[in-house]
Formats: C-alpha cells, structure tokens, sequence
C-alpha cells in the first residue's frame, strides 16, 4: 500500500512542474533545445525541441520520431516556451501530502471498525 501512495505521489508530483509561457515570436531569442510548443493559425498545435529560425521558416526537432519539422513562419500564430513553474510543483507537493494524509487516515479509521 505505501508503495502504491509512493509511486501515485511521485507520478503526481512530476507531471505538471512545467508550464508553456506565451512569448513575442519575432521579438525573442530562443534557445537552441529549448521545448516549445507552436500554434499554427489552422489550430493544430506542435511540440518539439527549437533547432533554428530565419526570416523565412522555423525549425523544430520532433521528440516522438526525432524527425526535423520545417514550419513556415507566416503559419505560426503563437509560440511558448516551456517554463518551470515553481507555483505548481509546490502546489503539486501540498496537494499529495494533503491527499496521502487523508487516504491514510481513511485507512486507519476503517481498520479500527473493522478490528470493532
């Protein structure tokens, strides 16, 4: 049972300790490798890692296939950057601790009814 409050607890905690920020495309200067997430203006949404722009077109890295994507900047509606977010992972921490206290007490009280 501890192992099983232990691995939801962690799957939990490290799911969303990240965050895509909004950020003025044309203005910005990306990192190589960094994770973004690009909005093309027919709403589909891609993910990769950024491997280079120029006036013309961006270049991303695939992460499922590895395969390069060459996007035309005059489709992009939006680009994100992937951020830590130091709200959520405290967030993330309080809500399972608050939630494995609560479960262990359920569990302690039912044993001592059925123990009656």
């Amino acid at each position: 049972m501890k192992q099983l409050i232990f691995l939801l607890s962690f799957s939990i905690l490290f799911q969303s300790c990240y965050s895509y920020k909004s950020i003025g495309y044309n203005n910005s200067n990306i990192e190589k490798n960094q994770k973004i997430k690009i909005v093309k203006l027919d709403e589909t949404r891609i993910k990769g890692q950024f491997v280079s722009k120029n006036e013309n077109e961006t270049l991303i890295g695939l992460n499922k296939n590895g395969q390069l994507l060459t996007i035309p900047n005059t489709e992009i509606e939006s680009v994100k950057i992937r951020e830590y977010s130091v709200l959520k992972t405290v967030g993330l921490i309080t809500g399972s601790v608050i939630v494995t206290i609560i479960t262990v007490k359920i569990i302690l009280i039912m044993l001592l009814f059925l123990s009656l």
